[in-house]
């Protein structure tokens, strides 16, 4: 078993040993087993990046074998500059999550514990497939360990929402089957995602293929305006359930196009980039706009990853060395600001089972540590240079005045309504006098929560201050990634 092997079936393998624990006087070892197992799961990954080689572009870590031989189906993994800090990004936010519901969950904590285990085995693994079934197979299966977090231990309206998630990702993914059906036959009974890349299709072919994947990738991402179901959703999903989505869950769409849409369909990706263009820049003002109205704080963070991600599809589509590594670099540092932020909403609902902004104020007056962690994440949500969120909406606003000024210049609004709708949040909340009597008996966060907020506020900070290990890995398949869409297949 390889490495990538290790790092799937590990958490999975924990997440089955958590499902056999279940009675109630078990909760204590759950536990226990569940931080045990996050935490081998997180070191499994480490190597991954000690032994990656930056010279090249090629697949590393590559494990192949046969799977369904009938349908050259194989379990064929792999990992380049683009797919690898996926890896170990999904493994950290999984140890978080598992500290962060210790004391929260108490009933059916074995399921809860072992769900997010398996999630993020198999998140890992849409990040490691080079075969398009073995791909589509982690990609599904994300859904139903997702699907009952939020069914389960969601809030009051939790069964609505578990059902639009599913929903609206499932029907998204029925058109990428196709695709990949298409694809198979196109290539003389192939599922192999590089035999695909060199498929010299038609203008027509492309166009189909790529709208066909659009519909997947862009209700997972989610782009404007198939985004309708993520603030439901984050709004009644427990905390663990929200960080993992906007962290992780977001990035399998974006992802997507980097590994199928542009690689395979070159020159649809370039005939249609004026519409990628159009909907992220809609997503980044629009959305923003939108977060500014929000009474909810789960609700404007909800939509304030929307706008994030908008920064993402933008970077990916203007085709240039700085915009597509600025877009990964976003997606990795919104894993560890998003987390963050609904972690922190997080701590607030355990004390006071509200998430109204107006329940809350003066919070920095009986909670001064907590809002010392809460405001740099606010200060990485608006991109405070420094922080994680900075590195990736610079590199990204940079390659857009390259491409076209007045489209980086729409895209550059980001960060003045990223700042008003933050700050007005955190001003309500955290600042002022103690407004009412739930807020007075509120107590400061415990050595668990100290942990949890401690290591993202590290990963924060490091990422801010030091990009370069983030960059570097990702520089020469990028560089690959953008020859290739620059060559056409029609040529």
């Amino acid at each position: 078993m390889g490495l990538l092997s290790l790092a799937i079936w590990t958490p999975i393998f924990f997440g089955a040993v958590l499902l056999t624990l279940g009675r109630d006087d078990q909760a204590k070892a759950v536990r226990w087993v569940a931080l045990i197992g996050s935490f081998v799961s997180l070191l499994v990954t480490l190597p991954l990046y000690s032994r990656f080689q930056l010279d090249t572009s090629d697949m590393q870590f590559v494990e192949h074998a046969s799977w369904i031989a009938r349908f050259n189906v194989n379990y064929h993994l792999g990992v380049d500059g683009i797919s690898l800090w996926f890896v170990i990004l999904t493994a950290f936010i999984n140890f978080i999550v598992v500290i962060a519901g210790w004391e929260v969950i108490t009933q059916r904590v074995n399921q809860y514990m072992g769900a997010f285990m398996i999630l993020s085995g198999l998140m890992i693994g849409v990040f490691c497939a080079l075969d398009g079934i073995l791909f589509y197979t982690f990609f599904e299966a994300t859904l139903i360990p997702m699907y009952l977090i939020i069914g389960i231990w969601g809030g009051p309206n939790k069964i609505y929402a578990a059902f639009k998630f599913f929903l609206y990702t499932l029907l998204g993914s029925l058109l990428m089957l196709v695709a990949l059906i298409f694809l198979y036959t196109k290539s003389g009974g192939s599922f192999d995602i590089a035999t695909w890349h060199k498929l010299p299709l038609s203008q027509t072919a492309q166009t189909l293929v790529f709208f066909s994947f659009f519909a997947a990738f862009a209700v997972k991402v989610p782009m404007w305006p198939v985004h309708t179901w993520l603030p439901d959703v984050h709004v009644e999903a427990p905390t663990g359930g929200s960080a993992v989505l906007a962290a992780i869950m977001l990035k399998l769409g974006a992802y997507g196009f980097l590994r199928f849409s542009m690689p395979i369909a070159p020159d649809a990706s370039r005939e249609w980039a004026w519409l990628l263009i159009a909907l992220s820049l809609i997503a980044v003002i629009y959305v923003g706009l939108v977060a500014l109205v929000q009474q909810d704080m789960k609700k404007l963070v909800a939509y304030s990853s929307v706008a994030h991600m908008g920064f993402v599809t933008l970077g990916f589509f203007i085709f240039n060395q700085l915009g597509v590594s600025g877009a990964i670099v976003q997606m990795i540092s919104h894993g560890f600001v998003s987390g963050a932020m609904f972690l922190s909403i997080g701590v607030l609902y355990d004390r006071v089972h509200s998430r109204e902004i107006s329940s809350y104020g003066g919070v920095v007056n009986t909670m001064p540590k907590f809002a010392a962690f809460s405001l740099l994440f606010a200060m990485a949500n608006c991109g405070l240079p420094g922080t994680a969120g900075f590195v990736g909406e610079w590199m990204v606003i940079l390659g857009a005045v390259k491409y076209n000024f007045w489209i980086g210049l729409g895209s550059a609004t980001a960060l003045i309504f990223g700042a008003a709708y933050t700050l007005w949040m955190f001003k309500r909340v955290y600042l002022g006098p103690v407004a009412n009597h739930h807020v007075k008996e509120l107590k400061d966060i415990n050595a668990r929560e100290f942990v949890m907020l401690g290591l993202l506020a590290v990963a924060v900070l490091a990422m801010g201050l030091y990009p370069k290990p983030f960059t570097d890995v990702m520089e020469v398949s990028v560089a690959d990634l953008l020859k290739h869409v620059a060559i056409s297949k029609l040529n």
